[in-house]
């Protein structure tokens, strides 16, 4: 057996400190150059080239075309797909009167729809409620009414969960729900007769966003916390609050590639 090692480190490491790493990479200039702004009456050091809101980042993964956006089962949808069925939904939710600030609620499984549900929703402005798919019917009434959610999205699995506990849920006026093998009661909708299945997302018509206009710092979530010692707390997020993690990220790794190692194969004079 060959026990020879197969890299050995850089003596030179680290190349840079993390002081040093961040100073650079936030410079001004640079993508992850930081500005402050006052948000709510605090001033706020933030990322000034972070994406504006969540109907931005929708809008703007189209560019990935047909690359595969969500697979599940036998369903493969585009990024394309996708956005065409997040388009057709955004527009029948302001058709049913949805808008700026009103809450959607949206329960189900990991599907091919519940990023559609969210990107449609949130991109018109609407204050998205993703709740809990293990709780119970009990829970998911509290999480619904706690938060005033006018339309609520279901999987048939908690959509029968919900009709056998029949809560009375006095804000909520409209319930969709998909993948219901057959017909839906109690003026309930079925997902798919307004965009279809996943198999029918890339047929949809090729349609813009509602022409909405949306701050950075407009709410955008509410994420309810465990409730392990009492009634689940709401979590306000804002579309900077999302849209800021995507820069944190990206800024996390490439502030540990300013500091790492170089390594070297032990046959080879190069880097790798």
């Amino acid at each position: 057996m060959d026990t020879e090692p197969l890299v050995v480190l850089d003596p030179a490491w680290p190349k840079m400190t993390l002081a040093q790493a961040t100073a650079a990479l936030t410079a001004a200039g640079t993508k992850f150059e930081i500005e402050t702004v006052t948000i709510g009456g605090i001033p706020t050091r933030v990322w000034k080239h972070a994406p504006p809101s969540l109907a931005w980042l929708i809008a703007a993964s189209r560019m990935h075309g047909e690359r595969l956006f969500t697979v599940y089962e036998d369903e493969r949808v585009s990024y394309a797909a996708n956005f065409r069925a997040v388009a057709a939904l955004a527009h029948a939710l302001v058709a049913m009167g949805i808008g700026r600030g009103d809450r959607v609620g949206l329960a189900m499984r990991n599907l091919p729809e519940w990023p559609v549900i969210f990107f449609a929703a949130a991109s018109i402005g609407a204050i998205v409620v993703p709740l809990n798919a293990w709780w119970t019917a009990g829970e998911l009434e509290y999480g619904i009414d706690d938060s005033g959610c006018r339309v609520l999205f279901v999987d048939n699995e908690r959509y029968q969960r919900l009709v056998a506990h029949a809560p009375p849920l006095p804000a909520l006026e409209t319930m969709i729900v998909a993948r219901a093998p057959g017909l839906v009661g109690d003026g309930a909708q079925r997902l798919e007769d307004l965009i279809g299945t996943p198999h029918d997302y890339a047929q949809l018509p090729d349609t813009e966003l509602p022409p909405i206009e949306i701050a950075t710092d407009d709410d955008a979530t509410i994420f309810y916390t465990s409730g392990t010692t009492g009634n689940p707390k709401g979590a306000l997020g804002t579309h900077r609050n999302l849209m800021t993690n995507i820069l944190s990220s990206a800024f996390g790794g490439a502030r540990a590639l300013c500091g790492v190692a170089k390594l070297y194969p032990t046959r080879n004079q190069g880097p790798i």
